[in-house]
């Protein structure tokens, strides 16, 4: 009986709650967000996310979240993190989603879901224009700069023959500054991912150059809660209609050009 009473006074409880316009969390049905999604990013992460000349965060995955949270009836607010414990923001609850130009992993796969792959991407080695190095074997003895947490940093850890070889690693809180330090050869060269690499060339024209050496191919995911499948399965079938009906390729040439 005492049960009885005691789940009783809870119904009424949330009955209260809510008619006094008191919001309820939506958990229980929808997963561990309410009724707008906090998409966590690096806020210096060109093109996929970025501030533009008035502040604003603009880049190709803003674009796209914004197209899905409107498919799915979500609206959509982006909050920086710091991009080395952004994983950490995420089971945290801190935000709901990743959605950064975000490398799907195994081992990231351990901590977190992760929608299907929606863009191809390389781990490219940048040099300055007049640069004499030439590939991967010229980097012996060289500084070479990287994103702390990023996948070319990992993507460089994991080639420790290389790593020994060389005179140092160079870490940076976002790749803006790690290709400013090259341009005035505090670092010898950039691993960083080649979307962004291409874009900031076309903001710098004739100051760097892509080594034909990379540190392999890579796909982009968003980063969501393993208990969030629901949200998970949404965000794919959106992305589906998104590559179907010409959007993708849309938002793509804004961001990228032609294929």
């Amino acid at each position: 009986m005492k049960k009885v009473v005691v789940a009783l006074v809870a119904v009424l409880l949330i009955s209260a709650l809510a008619g006094c316009g008191v919001k309820v969390s939506h958990e229980n049905s929808k997963g561990s967000y309410n009724d707008k999604l906090v998409i966590g990013l690096d806020d210096s992460f060109p093109p996929m996310g970025f501030r533009d000349e008035n502040g604003e965060v603009v880049g190709f995955d803003i674009d796209l979240a914004k197209e899905v949270g409107k498919r799915i009836g979500l609206a959509v607010e982006f909050k920086p993190v710091d991009w080395d414990g952004i994983l950490l923001s995420l089971n945290n609850r801190d935000i709901d989603l990743i959605w950064n130009g975000l490398t799907i992993t195994n081992e990231r796969k351990e901590k977190i879901g992760f929608s299907k792959a929606y863009l191809k991407n390389r781990q490219i080695i940048v040099v300055t224009k007049d640069s004499n190095i030439a590939g991967k074997n010229d980097l012996k003895g060289k500084i070479v700069g990287v994103q702390m947490g990023s996948s070319s940093d990992e993507a460089l850890s994991k080639d420790s023959a290389l790593v020994n070889e060389l005179k140092g690693t160079k870490k940076y809180s976002n790749n803006t500054e790690a290709l400013m330090d090259l341009k005035i050869d505090r670092v010898n060269a950039v691993v960083v991912d080649e979307v962004v690499a291409r874009y900031y060339m076309t903001k710098k024209p004739g100051v760097y150059k892509i080594l034909e050496d990379n540190f392999g191919e890579e796909e982009y995911g968003v980063g969501y809660r393993k208990n969030d499948t629901e949200l998970g399965e949404k965000i794919d079938k959106a992305l589906e209609e998104i590559k179907k009906d010409g959007t993708m390729d849309k938002v793509y040439k804004k961001w990228f050009g032609e294929k």
